[in-house]
């Protein structure tokens, strides 16, 4: 009998049975998804897949300390889960002791649904989209658009179960529609993201409307050269260089003077101002429509996870707090190195600004400058300042007197999200948004536009 015939729950307790090591953890994730791609107005493939995966995190106790071993598999069957058990046990075994070691947590309340079966996403999931999808292929057609794109829903039911006693499960909704509308011969190109739990707060007759905005100003063509430029950032491209800060707010790499948040001479910056705007940047596993899991999930110990912190709650968090640092990602271990508060990074981000402006409104405001689509090729040049550089992608535009004139050529950017929190003069209003860079990694995040005076476009690039 396959593993798949057994409940998730089912095989977390025998996994424990099975343990002879001194303390165990054993995750059980179960996969389902289900998508839909199209191009040229019309769809081309659809799919739905399931799986599951098992983690088992063995820990053993020595004279210099607590080792751990950690071994997942997927596809796995009810004769795979002893030697898989043994495996976790043999990898603690041979490896020396753990420095992030800590008692494995207790005392968190069993979930209520822990023996339930698992959620399970299907086609049924685009019942309404896909008509609305078809009905917005009419339209485009009719407009001489062509529209390309995929729609992806995923549900991930994970169940954590440990030696001392946890019993906890959260299903995770994460659905992502991407589209892209092109000009017949293909030089002008716009693109639009969403992210969603369940497809029903997505109209893709609205985002092709707005793509067709945004080709109807692609018509000019306006040729810029490198330089700083006031520019408007839409909550997409926000998103991407706020979620890259978060990656890169580690308590210990800051504390031991490696990152843009050390403080010179020793410490972390934690309590400085980085903005004079009342910006506050935060993760809260219950925001609404953001919700993510609850718990510490950590399938390995690396960075500022730990596999010894499992099933540790996880509290709303603000990271920066009316402008001012507040709090650096931390592990219980971390914690105790650095004096930090116990802080792990959550699995959504938001940015609140406190004002109501659209982004519309922010370009009627503007007398010249850019307005972009999204950034992609986000990498780090330099961790001491959080220097990042990118392209930009799918239109940017020139606005002139609040209105935008014409599409421009696209550029290399180089700037550090932590500077540019530091500079920009304005934040508009806060609102769900897809970070495209970011989106096979990180989709739950709302985020203002933010106007920045002088936006460094390093180099003119030649994408579209």
């Amino acid at each position: 009998m396959s593993a798949r015939d057994n409940k998730p729950h089912e095989i977390v307790e025998r996994a424990l049975e099975l343990s002879r090591a001194d303390g165990c953890v054993v995750i059980a994730d179960e996969h389902s998804t289900a998508n839909l791609r199209w191009a040229g107005n019309a769809l081309t493939t659809n799919g739905v897949t399931r799986g599951r995966s098992l983690t088992v995190v063995a820990t053993v106790d020595g004279k210099e300390g607590t080792a751990s071993g950690v071994v997942s598999r997927s596809a796995v069957t009810a004769d795979d889960l002893e030697p898989l058990v043994r495996a976790a046990e043999a990898a603690a075994r041979g490896a020396g002791p753990a420095e992030d070691a800590q008692p494995l947590v207790t005392g968190v309340p069993e979930a209520p649904d822990f023996t339930d079966a698992p959620a399970e996403t299907s086609s049924a999931v685009f019942a309404d989209f896909a008509p609305a999808l078809g009905e917005a292929f009419a339209r485009a057609r009719a407009g001489g658009r062509e529209l390309y794109g995929f729609a992806n829903h995923e549900l991930v039911s994970t169940y954590v179960g440990t030696s001392t006693g946890l019993r906890l499960r959260h299903d995770q909704p994460t659905g992502t529609l991407e589209l892209n509308a092109k000009s017949p011969d293909r030089t002008r190109s716009a693109w639009a993201g969403r992210s969603t739990r369940d497809f029903k707060d997505v109209d893709p007759g609205a985002l092709d409307a707005e793509l067709a905005v945004r080709l109807g100003w692609a018509e000019r063509r306006v040729e810029l050269p490198a330089g700083r430029y006031e520019t408007l950032l839409p909550p997409t491209a926000v998103a991407d260089l706020l979620i890259y800060q978060l990656w890169s707010a580690s308590g210990r790499d800051a504390s031991e003077g490696r990152t843009v948040f050390s403080k010179p001479g020793g410490g972390t910056r934690v309590g400085e101002r980085l903005t004079d705007l009342p910006l506050t940047l935060r993760s809260d596993p219950n925001e609404p429509g953001l919700e993510s899991a609850p718990f510490v999930v950590a399938h390995s110990s690396g960075g500022d996870q730990s596999v010894f912190d499992n099933g540790l709650p996880i509290a709303a968090t603000e990271w920066v707090a009316g402008g001012e640092l507040k709090h650096l990602t931390t592990t219980r271990h971390t914690a105790g190195l650095t004096g930090l508060p116990v802080a792990p990074a959550g699995g959504n981000l938001i940015l609140d600004g406190g004002q109501d402006r659209s982004l519309e409104d922010m370009v009627a405001a503007t007398e010249r400058g850019l307005l972009l689509t999204c950034l992609w090729y986000i990498r780090e040049v330099d961790p001491a300042t959080l220097l990042l550089t990118g392209l930009t992608r799918d239109g940017v535009y020139l606005v002139e007197n609040g209105q935008v004139t014409g599409q421009v050529n696209n550029f290399r950017f180089n700037e550090s999200p932590v500077d540019l929190l530091g500079r920009a003069t304005e934040a508009g209003r806060t609102e769900k948004t897809l970070p495209r860079e970011w989106s096979d990694w990180f989709t739950r995040a709302a985020m203002p536009a933010l106007r920045v005076p002088d936006f460094n476009m390093s180099s003119v690039s030649q994408g579209v």
